[in-house]
Formats: C-alpha cells, sequence, structure tokens
C-alpha cells in the first residue's frame, strides 16, 4: 500500500473511480458520469496546500483523496473539506481508513487546522469511518438533495487538528 500525491496521469483512474461511486447515491451528489475532460480543471486547480492524493496496491491506484478550500474566502484558509473515493473491490479494506489516518497527521504540514467532511445520511460506512478518526456532527442539512426521486439529508463532520 502506497499513498503519494496524484498526477495528471492518474486523472483517468481518478475519475473512473468516482465515476463507480454514483450509481450507489451513497457518496456524491452527481447523478450522471463525469468526464476526464470536466475534472481537468478541478485537478489542475490544486495547489501544494490543498493536494489530491491517490492510494496504490501493488502499484494500482485504487482509491483517491483530496482536499478542497472551505467556503472560499480568506478567514476560512484553515479550513479544508476533504473527499474519499475508493474502486468497489476494495471497500472495507481499511483503505479509508490509510487515507484518513494520513490526512489528518499532514494537516498541519498543510497549514490546515479544521478538516470537514459533507457525508449523506444514509451512508453509513463514511459516517462511522469519519467518528472513528474524531470527526463529530457539526451540522445536518434536512432533505438538501434528491437522489432518484428520494430526499436525502446531508451531514457535516468536522474535526479540529
Amino acid at each position: 500500500m502506497n499513498i503519494r500525491h496524484a498526477h495528471e496521469a492518474d486523472l483517468s483512474v481518478i475519475v473512473a473511480i468516482y465515476n463507480a461511486a454514483i450509481p450507489s447515491r451513497q457518496a456524491t451528489a452527481d447523478l450522471e458520469p463525469v468526464s476526464v475532460h470536466s475534472r481537468r480543471a478541478w485537478f489542475q486547480g490544486r495547489c501544494s496546500q490543498r493536494p489530491i492524493w491517490v492510494i496504490e496496491l501493488e502499484g494500482i491506484v485504487v482509491g483517491w483523496l483530496s482536499f478542497k478550500s472551505f467556503y472560499g474566502r480568506p478567514a476560512y484558509d484553515s479550513t479544508a473539506e476533504i473527499s474519499i473515493y475508493l474502486a468497489p473491490y476494495v471497500h472495507r479494506c481499511g483503505l479509508g481508513s490509510q487515507l484518513l489516518a494520513q490526512a489528518i497527521k499532514e494537516s498541519p504540514n498543510l497549514e490546515i487546522k479544521t478538516l470537514v467532511g459533507f457525508i449523506f445520511a444514509h451512508n453509513k460506512g463514511s459516517l462511522n469511518l469519519f467518528v472513528k478518526y474524531g470527526f463529530q456532527q457539526w451540522g445536518y442539512l434536512p432533505q438538501v438533495a434528491e437522489l432518484d426521486g428520494v430526499e436525502r439529508d446531508l451531514i457535516i463532520m468536522g474535526l479540529r487538528i
């Protein structure tokens, strides 16, 4: 297992892993697959303080974590939103834990004092993972998303580093 900074050559795998999460309606509010082209600016817009990491098994990228600036205003510069996506065949193998632990450990080096995650209330696996690492529920947004005709709640999980 290896965690490293993502390279542009990883973008197609990052997008494929993301797209694999869409049908489950557990981890993203996108309803249709995204293209590599549509995600290129997102990828290129990252900086050293808000990286994208990939996790590899035997040299194959099987998941990723991204840090995103929170709310886009200077007063929030020390807060980052994190997202984790894993290929379906490695769910429940501990790789999400590896990525989240690394994110927490490296946050001070990235000048991050607060991490937040936005997780659907019905995504019990992700909620349990974040709680395991000390995140607490900081917000609850009822029925803010509609997935296949079902209104879904969003939970904001937070951790002060």
